[in-house]
């Protein structure tokens, strides 16, 4: 058995478009576009080369992208405060403070301060709450991201076993949450899981998000499962000095045994940010008191 590919970048695509779509729709009904503030504390390259991407995304998806980039010595107090700020302007719908935080923040009050309906991130405790007990809000990205690409490969998940690997409160416990209102029967294994190997073998649905490169062997991989990896690892080449992305599976060994496996790269990574638009854009629909269908998005 050779896995079929599950393709990221594609699905992201066809998500984006979909958005844009209904960005233009929003516009003519509430004579705005829908918005998206991104704030930016400090000069780490990849945070700053993440909110880049995020802008062009959403200025391509047509919406207003509003860009908020302050020093790494910004106090915590003027953060909060800028935080507030957004929480009152009526013309941001959705807020995404990046991660991570000067040391000298409290990452925790920070995602507090944030008006939940428009935490388009999803880290609120209350939105987190909302989707532990079935009420509308909003969830993390990447999540998200995974649960589109496994229902358009599989259509109804309901009755299937599944295994998430790590227990973050970004991936693997909102995973896990999302596959139980699917009504999969879920574990949530980790790296301190007794004979995680045997575990995982039982899963028709494999979410391995536990930050160690290639550690999936495709030995513990169900015939017919269907992966999804989470993972983006760097790891050096043969080639001195190179380096290359890897998941947390090893592709190879699953591909042969699984029956469709996402890519690293390509994979869950392009669908993040086509779900931080959908989220955005669900946030304008909602603070405008506008109808979206559920399907449609």
């Amino acid at each position: 058995m050779t896995a079929a590919v599950i393709d990221g970048k594609a699905f992201a695509a066809t998500l984006r478009a979909r958005v844009g779509d209904l960005a233009a729709a929003f516009e003519a009904q509430a004579g705005r576009k829908a918005g998206l503030a991104v704030v930016l504390v400090g000069e780490d390259p990849a945070s700053q080369v993440y909110v880049r991407s995020k802008g062009k995304s959403t200025l391509e998806a047509g919406m207003n992208s509003f860009e908020h980039k302050l020093p790494a010595e910004t106090s915590e107090a003027d953060l909060l405060a800028m935080v507030e700020q957004l929480n009152a302007d009526p013309a941001v719908d959705g807020i995404l403070v990046q991660l991570p935080l000067p040391n000298h923040i409290d990452e925790q009050k920070v995602i507090a301060a944030i008006n939940p309906d428009k935490d388009v991130d999803g880290f609120h405790v209350t939105n987190a709450g909302r989707l532990a007990v079935g009420q509308p809000g909003f969830v993390p990205c990447t999540p998200l991201g995974c649960l589109m690409l496994l229902k358009d490969r599989l259509g109804d998940l309901s009755g299937m076993d599944a295994v998430v690997i790590g227990r973050s409160n970004i991936v693997g416990k909102p995973m896990a949450q999302l596959l139980i209102a699917e009504s999969c029967t879920v574990t949530v294994a980790h790296s301190r899981t007794k004979d995680l190997a045997e575990v995982v073998r039982r899963a028709d649905i494999v979410v391995a998000a536990v930050g160690r490169p290639e550690m999936v062997k495709g030995d513990w991989i169900k015939p017919g499962a269907t992966v999804i990896d989470v993972g983006i690892n760097r790891v050096p080449r043969a080639e001195a000095g190179k380096t290359k992305l890897v998941g947390d599976v090893d592709y190879a060994s699953a591909a042969a045994v699984a029956s469709a496996i996402t890519p690293v790269p390509g994979g869950v990574g392009p669908m993040t940010i086509a779900v931080l638009l959908r989220n955005a854009l669900v946030a304008a629909y909602r603070n405008e008191g506008l109808d979206l269908a559920a399907s449609a998005i």
